[in-house]
């Protein structure tokens, strides 16, 4: 996302754009990757409902999250990339936010990645994670990325 501090992300949360709705995808690739043919799609104010529960010292991954979602609305998987992006828009509505704060820096990508479109990035996610007691490795030579070590430990259970 661009232009963070021009865009009011509790508006952005709050549509649901026709969602939760389930769509029936054809293209054989996909269901081949993702098991399935019903993808589930959970509107942004759904997303930031579960990562206002991880509590202090836990951990959950998007991943957690689409799967979740798509167990208890019977449909094979969620789309990725509203995902992420629903997952961004939490983030940014409660740093935008005084008081009713999503600790989005719970929620993590796949492997337990630390999320750079975050709010001030991976150096703010890292600080918040490292203060609630998790220790962040380095990963890489070039493409540097940054991971929760261990996070399996601390998953938060859905």
């Amino acid at each position: 996302m661009a232009n963070e501090d021009k865009k009011d992300f509790n508006a952005m949360l709050q549509k649901d754009n026709g969602m939760p709705k389930i769509q029936i995808v054809s293209d054989e690739a996909t269901n081949k990757k993702y098991g399935g043919e019903k993808m589930y799609f959970a509107p942004p104010k759904d997303y930031d409902h579960i990562m206002k529960q991880i509590p202090m010292g836990k951990v959950i991954t998007v991943k957690a999250i689409r799967e979740y979602f798509a167990k208890k609305n019977n449909a094979d998987f969620t789309d990725p990339i509203t995902a992420g992006i629903f997952v961004s828009i939490a983030a940014w509505a409660s740093y935008q936010r005084k008081e009713d704060l999503t600790p989005y820096w719970r929620t993590l990508k796949v492997n337990g990645e630390l999320n750079p479109k975050y709010p001030g990035g991976i150096e703010a996610q890292k600080k918040k994670l490292e203060e609630e007691g998790h220790t962040i490795i380095k990963k890489g030579r070039t493409h540097i990325r940054y991971y929760v070590k261990d996070y399996e430990f601390s998953l938060f259970p859905l």
